[in-house]
């Protein structure tokens, strides 16, 4: 099938890539003439696993890029809306590139064709698109408009779009509905999965995915609740993590004890600076803006974003703690992307630590391992940027883990503790075990659990204690 995807941006990137990777012709839509220029040459502008590999295997092929939406529009039986949704001062959506988007396209419709939303929208946006292309002279009974939510986590998005938990299909008629699920044939009947030169199997796959169809309306609303729900989750576990430090308890042991049971489940119990990135923030804003609409305070998703803010303000108050006053400090940062496995650092924590702690008057040196460039857009000259983990810590007063990449998780501490100016460890991402850390000589400070002060005797157990998600 030909289909167009408008937006070039994350969610646009890796879902063009991934149908093309499942066999339709894609025609990618941008009016950046520089972003569209840079992909036709072979850049790949996002940190994301397999997507170069992708763009290499089918650009000029199955993956053709172009700045005219109209043409593009007129070729293809779906076209995806994957355009940006910032939210406004208010906290809602900001929708203007999705209408413009819908105007464009009224002009292409001919024949029958499925418009269809990418874009994490507030629920009612499928019925505005309808009006905006019927207003633009789209004939009503060539068209439906869909929704289709993507479920894409930064770093793994590539295996999530292959691979994923389900399908969910908005649609208002069958007509549509068949469309829908022929473009996503290959991956529901497994033939996807035994082609030779398949993207690998992630951990715990489910082949092939179940499909869920729905109205329009269910769909959008499934898209904001499931990651309303998601960022709730993790501030449930960052709040207990409060409480486990004031009672003296330890909250591995009791996200293991609540994880192990069927209904939870172990996922997003992971305790730490709290969400950020592009989508769990401007998300619940919107979600909250969509129940206030409709006549409801969702008090609950005020509750998740105060949790997530305090959060970072804890973790303030423990790097304080930890070394009395900031000011003249020099301190190591590891990590500024929102989480490991991206260069995202929209939204994330740990660029507000390292904020504040220049407003405290520290001396930075951050190193992370994808976003250094894109640190250097927001940070510019107010830090230090080392070439690798050991440059950032060498005369640190103390070092900060902020994103939690697997490299940093098996780093030689060894070394670390040699670098550094005090044997300081303030891990906000809770990547090592604190006996561990004080038999190798630290005072260690982590999240949920009691802080370690060396021991005499050095450990010899393996420094890693877990895989970051």
């Amino acid at each position: 099938m030909r289909i167009a995807v408008v937006g070039s941006g994350y969610v646009g990137l890796v879902a063009g890539a991934c149908f093309a990777e499942l066999g339709h012709d894609v025609i990618l839509v941008d009016n950046d003439e520089r972003k569209l220029a840079a992909l036709q040459q072979g850049s790949v502008p996002i940190h994301e696993r397999f997507l170069p590999e992708l763009l290499e295997r089918h650009r000029g092929s199955r993956l053709v890029f172009s700045s005219d939406l109209r043409k593009a529009a007129e070729q293809s039986a779906a076209i995806f809306i994957a355009v940006g949704t910032p939210p406004t001062e208010q906290g809602e959506a900001d929708l203007s590139y999705v209408e413009s988007v819908a105007r464009e396209i009224a002009g292409a419709i001919r024949s029958y064709k499925v418009v269809v939303e990418k874009s994490t929208v507030p629920v009612y946006t499928n019925t505005w698109v309808r009006k905006v292309l019927l207003l633009n002279g789209a004939p009503g009974d060539r068209f439906d408009v869909a929704s289709n939510p993507e479920f894409l986590r930064e770093g793994t998005a590539v295996t999530d779009f292959l691979y994923p938990d389900r399908i969910v299909l908005g649609a208002d008629t069958e007509r549509c509905a068949h469309l829908l699920r022929e473009l996503y044939q290959p991956l529901t009947d497994g033939s996807y999965y035994r082609r030779k030169n398949a993207i690998p199997e992630p951990d715990n796959a489910t082949t092939p995915p179940p499909v869920i169809v729905t109205s329009a309306k269910s769909a959008e609303l499934i898209k904001h609740a499931s990651n309303a729900f998601l960022a709730m989750k993790i501030s449930f576990i960052n709040a207990v993590a409060t409480v486990c430090e004031n009672v003296g308890a330890d909250v591995r042991q009791v996200c293991e004890g609540i994880g192990s049971d069927s209904r939870i489940g172990r996922r997003f119990l992971r305790p730490g600076l709290g969400y950020g990135g592009s989508c769990f923030p401007k998300d619940l804003l919107a979600f909250r803006a969509v129940a206030r609409d409709a006549g409801y305070d969702f008090h609950l998703l005020d509750e998740v974003m105060r949790i997530n803010e305090d959060q970072r303000q804890r973790f303030l108050r423990k790097v304080r703690n930890a070394l009395w006053t900031l000011k003249g400090k020099r301190l190591a940062v590891l990590g500024v992307a929102f989480k490991g496995g991206t260069d995202d650092i929209r939204e994330s924590p740990a660029v507000c630590v390292v904020e504040a702690l220049l407003r405290d008057g520290s001396q930075v040196a951050v190193y992370d391992p994808a976003a250094m460039e894109r640190a250097r857009e927001v940070l510019g000259d107010k830090v230090t940027y080392a070439a690798n983990p050991y440059e950032a810590v060498a005369g640190a007063d103390a070092v900060l883990v902020l994103t939690d990449w697997e490299e940093f998780a098996g780093l030689d501490l060894d070394r670390i503790r040699a670098l550094l100016r005090y044997p300081i460890v303030i891990d906000g991402r809770n990547l090592y075990d604190p006996e561990i850390m004080a038999g190798r000589g630290f005072f260690y400070y982590c999240v949920g659990r009691p802080e370690a002060a060396p021991r005499t005797e050095p450990s010899t157990r393996p420094v890693r204690s877990e895989t970051p998600e």
